[in-house]
């Protein structure tokens, strides 16, 4: 049976190339989604989980509230750690982690660039599992001044990994450190990335509210984190009230395999992913695979006429419904795994361009995580099969015998309503996918051109390595300027753009003149007198720094706007900011001597915040800006580029532009919108060849129709706007029922940015427009192919 089944399948293949080639196509692009998806969702669920003590190992957050200001944190400071492991005996081990350990490297004549190194304690192997190359894990950073290595770096360095033990290499100010391990490089699906581990300093502390180190804790077997969380409440009364007063304080620990993406705190370790990402692509993909569903059923369905009177032979003949059925959905297993195939085909094609798009190192080879997508795409090509070939099945096994032999549909043309809903949500799903791509092109068009309150336009940024140059940037400077290539130049402890600006709690004079007791939150930023100039930064208030100036670099300070409003000042000039008391009880007090129009330091996610901003004394003069001719780009480069061998010989200075360090924290964005529109392509093709069946079973139901309507002198434009019409409704009420969905999920995906565009109407409309324009190209095409059809054809048998 089964094989006569195979043999009449076969057979109606061939007899029915163009449409079975269609429906492969069309359920291949789905399952092609559906697997490069899986892929991508496979991935970003793995984050951390190859440490082999994954489930015990918890990050220390914090954030608190008080009435003027609050934070949410990823790092702490350094004294949590061993405060953490005296108090709690559920605790293993702790390891903390400082991400300011990059630089270039010297090595001989030597140099190499490598700015993601971390300092770490000697604990870190006991709770990350870093497969050693060379070099033993119990003692490789038990000292200080020494280095672990990637075998990537260790091969940039060395030439060749084997020869780094022992080795002394040498960072910013000859510091030497020692090479007592190599390591594997660290997995692409880990939040912490590095290419080296060095020991932190002998005796590492600091005050509690520092917060520059992140802090990881290995718990016991058996402990419950849960339990232990809320034993914190305790530590935060013995270590850190005095500091903080009577905060709302919360101290959280978070599950490493949860960070990369459900952790969205304040300076994060790194960029994270986001579980909200994982399930937009995922509902995508979904979607993808149900339009290719609906469209096989819509083609299947199209061709029913043609096997009419096989099934009205085959029931006169004795066959039961059930083998019907068995033979239909005999084709509908056959075709899904050739679709199947077709699709592993065009997954793997796509996959280069996919992992462009997502930023991704997918790979299809066969692996643990590759053998279970194999797996569930097996699953679901045995799913697909029988959901796209149930409805087929049970229509054409359900002619009757006396209506079929006359090749007639009888009752079954009541499926049509059934065919055209299907055909709906084709249409309302891909017109949500065009709109909301729509918007987050426009988004990022918005985001990247907006005023950021300063001219970002040709100012680079470059890092400043060693002290004897930071000591010299006066003459740095003057002798850029020099050249008329080079606008203006000035220094800063930051590139801003980088969300990496930090924060610090002051205390703040009121409008009445009393400082409070208690602190609030605000961004620090320091730069020299020659930075509102050269960014182009109005000084709406007061006077900028002077250069020089002992009293300035002592004790005034800069605010924005922002700061001003939050206070309430009217007359902000001469108002004072203090610093908490430090562990001998000394305190620096601040006076305000200038107030800037506000400007972002941060990406359009965030709020403009209060921000004061300091003058940089020379150690803290470690990043230049520098604003060249926008026609002699290339050579301010090289001018820049020599100028600064004058003062650092070894040094290969690394350009940033403002508007590229800007640009970069909407890459996630991007991505989205990147995946966004190549899944509305697919989903436009596939509903396109869905909407074609459809088109094709309504010509040929009515084809008598047709032929008495032009016997009856009907016009070939006649008889396509006909058929043309009903579609057109259709893709009406897609529009009406998807603009809706798109508006809603654009508007939740907006709350995103803290500075947004509206959602304009004419890009629903634009989705409308576009829909109804794919719909009438496909559609236009097979009417006028039945419009053309000679008449007498149709009515020879009436």
């Amino acid at each position: 049976m089964l094989f006569n089944y195979l043999k009449i399948s076969i057979r109606n293949f061939r007899k029915q190339r163009l449409f079975s080639g269609l429906n492969i196509l069309g359920l291949g692009i789905g399952i092609a989604a559906v697997w490069l998806m899986v892929l991508y969702v496979a991935d970003e669920l793995s984050y951390d989980r190859f440490h082999a003590k994954s489930d015990r190992i918890f990050r220390v957050s914090q954030e608190a509230q008080w009435a003027t200001g609050s934070f949410k944190l990823a790092p702490t400071s350094p004294p949590f750690a061993p405060a953490l492991q005296n108090e709690y005996p559920e605790i293993e081990q702790t390891v903390r982690i400082s991400t300011e350990g990059g630089g270039r490297i010297r090595f001989g004549e030597k140099q190499v660039d490598a700015n993601d190194i971390y300092f770490t304690d000697a604990s870190i192997f006991g709770l990350f599992s870093y497969p050693f190359i060379y070099g033993d894990p119990a003692t490789a950073l038990r000292e200080p001044q020494k280095i672990v290595l990637t075998k990537t770096l260790a091969e940039r360095i060395f030439g060749d990994a084997s020869r780094a033990m022992g080795q002394t290499v040498f960072f910013s100010n000859n510091y030497p450190n020692t090479v007592t391990g190599v390591i594997e490089d660290a997995p692409a699906n880990s939040h912490l990335n590095f290419s080296a581990l060095r020991s932190l300093p002998a005796d590492y502390t600091g005050g509690w509210q520092e917060g520059n180190v992140y802090t990881y804790l290995l718990l016991k077997e058996g402990a419950d984190a849960k339990k232990l969380e809320a034993k914190f409440p305790a530590f935060y009364s013995k270590y850190l009230q005095k500091q903080m007063g009577n905060a709302d304080y919360h101290m959280a620990l978070q599950p490493l395999t949860s960070i990369h993406l459900h952790s969205h705190l304040d300076y994060e370790v790194g960029p994270n992913g986001n579980i909200n990402t994982v399930y937009i692509f995922s509902a995508i993909a979904v979607l993808i695979l149900i339009i290719a569903c609906i469209n096989y059923m819509n083609l299947y369905t199209a061709r029913s006429l043609k096997r009419v009177r096989e099934v009205g032979v085959r029931k006169a003949i004795g066959s039961q419904r059930v083998q019907l059925i068995g033979q239909f959905l005999t084709e509908s297993f056959i075709m899904t795994i050739l679709a199947g195939f077709a699709g592993f085909l065009l997954a793997k094609a796509a996959l280069p361009f996919f992992n462009a798009l997502a930023e991704k190192s997918l790979s299809m080879q066969l692996s643990n995580n590759n053998i279970a997508t194999l797996g569930i795409a097996a699953a679901f090509l045995v799913l697909i099969g029988l959901v796209s070939g149930l409805y087929p099945a049970l229509m054409l096994s359900g002619y009757r015998p006396v209506i079929a032999l006359k090749g007639q549909l009888g009752s079954q043309a009541g499926g049509a309503g059934f065919r055209q809903s299907l055909v709906v949500f084709q249409f309302a799903a891909t017109v949500v996918m065009i709109a909301c791509a729509g918007i987050v092109y426009k988004q990022i068009r918005y985001v990247n051109d907006k005023n950021l309150g300063f001219n970002k336009d040709q100012i680079l940024t470059f890092h400043i390595d060693k002290n004897e140059v930071r000591n010299q940037v006066g003459a740095l400077k003057t002798q850029l300027e020099q050249n008329p290539v080079i606008e203006s130049a000035a220094a800063a402890s930051n590139p801003i753009g980088n969300n990496s600006i930090g924060s610090t709690a002051l205390f703040v004079e009121t409008s009445n003149g009393e400082i409070p007791s208690t602190t609030q939150m605000m961004q620090r930023f320091m730069a020299d007198a020659d930075y509102l100039r050269t960014m182009e930064i109005k000084l709406l208030q007061g006077r900028d720094f002077v250069k020089n100036s002992p009293a300035d670099l002592a004790g005034s300070v800069l605010v924005n706007e922002a700061l001003v409003k939050k206070q309430g000042w009217v007359n902000p000039i001469g108002k004072r900011l203090r610093y908490p008391a430090d562990n001998d009880g000394n305190t620096t007090e601040l006076t305000i001597v200038g107030v800037t129009n506000d400007f972002h330091i941060y990406s359009l996610q965030h709020k403009i915040e209060p921000l004061m901003i300091q003058l940089a004394p020379p150690s803290e003069q470690d990043n230049m800006y520098v604003r060249v001719n926008p026609a002699k780009t290339s050579e301010a480069l090289a001018h820049i580029a020599r100028v600064y061998k004058t003062f650092d010989p070894e040094a290969t200075p690394e350009f940033h532009f403002l508007d590229e360090n800007f640009a970069k924290q909407y890459q996630a964005e991007q991505r989205q919108g990147n995946v966004l529109l190549a899944f509305a392509v697919l989903a436009v093709v596939i509903a396109c060849l869905g909407l074609f069946g459809l088109a094709a079973f309504a010509a040929e139901a009515r084809t008598k129709e047709i032929g008495v309507r032009k016997v009856l002198g009907a016009s070939v434009q006649d008889v396509v706007l006909m058929l043309s019409r009903d579609f057109v409704k259709l893709v009406l009420i897609a529009i009406v029922i998807g603009t809706p969905i798109a508006v809603y999920a654009m508007s939740r995906w907006l709350q995103n940015f803290e500075y947004r565009e509206t959602l304009s109407w004419w890009i629903f409309a634009l989705a409308g427009i576009i829909a109804i324009v794919i719909a009438l190209a496909t559609v236009s095409s097979q009417a006028l192919k039945s419009a053309l059809t000679n008449p007498v054809k149709a009515l020879r048998a009436e």
